[in-house]
């Protein structure tokens, strides 16, 4: 047997060995989920009936979505910290086209929010992928550029839900066999995504790049390309949240969205995307945000402080990150061997 004969079933291995460590964090992920429900359950036999488990998903939904565009950026060795932002900001300026322009369709005013939001992005990714700016500093920047904005633009004012046509609001309460319309229209979006980053190319360049980024460039991928497009997609997706998020709450204000980045990047890491890049996949990030979401729906019911909620989410966060270090630390040295043998 040769040499390339003998090293090409270890590259499998290793291979299945990435593969597996995927499958096992989002394993853990339901079974913690089942470990947190179960006992509240026991104490509180309504916390799993029908219109719980809907109002559950229905909080999930919005951090969910966000956590899909984080995701994309996050595998680029990259973050996106702006998210809560650039929602709060197509929120009410897709609320504010409803209430001001009565006859707006509703197409039409959501993909206005869409396009807030891909501006957003997309100045963002500018900055990162041509700028060489680091993402924590431009996007942390843009927080609060965004976040002022928003403010400048209404100057105290509030959309109220009598303000929104009804067509908006039936979206955020309307259901499709029993399930709301915007956790399928979540679904959607996480499917989509999933498919994009397993079966595109230019999907799986994403985890190229956050692996190495030096021999991403050497292998000939257009890095600020993906870049810019990874977050152009967190910023599209992130104004398609807001948009959503006047369907399901219908009142917006300045301050709407504030804090939801912590949220967002929580779940991500929670769900198993690995926060250096290079792995990790949107389903187990759109779990991470469910996770977090019936965490917080359990305490309230058990009627724990609510100053718990953030440190166990604190906890979580740095406990998925110690899980992560210890994963990859395997994975490098399964590749390490894999790559002497190939070399022997």
């Amino acid at each position: 047997m040769t040499p390339l004969t003998k090293a090409a079933p270890r590259l499998s291995a290793a291979r299945r060995l990435s593969d597996r460590v995927g499958r096992v964090r989002e394993l853990g992920i339901l079974v913690a989920l089942a470990l947190v429900v179960i006992p509240t359950a026991v104490v509180n036999p309504r916390f799993v009936q029908a219109q719980s488990i809907r109002d559950l998903l229905l909080n999930a939904s919005i951090v969910a979505l966000l956590a899909v565009g984080q995701t994309l950026v996050v595998v680029t060795r990259n973050v996106d910290l702006s998210v809560g932002s650039v929602l709060g900001l197509s929120a009410f300026l897709t609320a504010r086209q409803f209430a001001e322009h009565p006859g707006t369709p509703l197409l039409v005013g959501i993909g206005f929010g869409v396009a807030v939001g891909l501006a957003c992005g997309l100045l963002n990714g500018a900055l990162v992928a041509l700028g060489n700016v680091p993402s924590l500093v431009v996007t942390l920047g843009t927080l609060y550029v965004f976040r002022g904005l928003d403010y400048a633009l209404a100057q105290g004012r509030q959309v109220n839900a009598a303000n929104l046509p009804d067509a908006l609001l039936d979206l955020g309460s309307s259901r499709v066999l029993g399930i709301p319309v915007l956790v399928l229209a979540t679904v959607l979006i996480i499917a989509v995504a999933a498919v994009y980053l397993r079966s595109y190319r230019s999907g799986r360049e994403l985890y190229a790049i956050g692996s190495n980024p030096r021999a991403a460039v050497l292998a000939g991928i257009p890095v600020a390309r993906r870049t810019l497009t990874a977050f152009a997609l967190s910023g599209l997706i992130a104004g398609l949240a807001g948009a959503l998020w006047v369907a399901r709450y219908g009142t917006v204000d300045a301050a709407t969205g504030t804090g939801l980045e912590l949220q967002v990047v929580a779940a991500v890491v929670v769900g198993g995307v690995a926060i250096f890049g290079g792995s990790g996949t949107v389903a187990g990030a759109a779990l991470g945000a469910l996770l977090l979401a019936t965490i917080t729906s359990c305490l309230v019911v058990l009627q724990i402080p609510a100053f718990w909620q953030q440190a166990i989410a604190g906890a979580l966060l740095l406990s998925a990150i110690t899980v992560d270090r210890l994963l990859a630390i395997r994975l490098g040295k399964a590749l390490r061997r894999t790559e002497g043998t190939s070399h022997a």
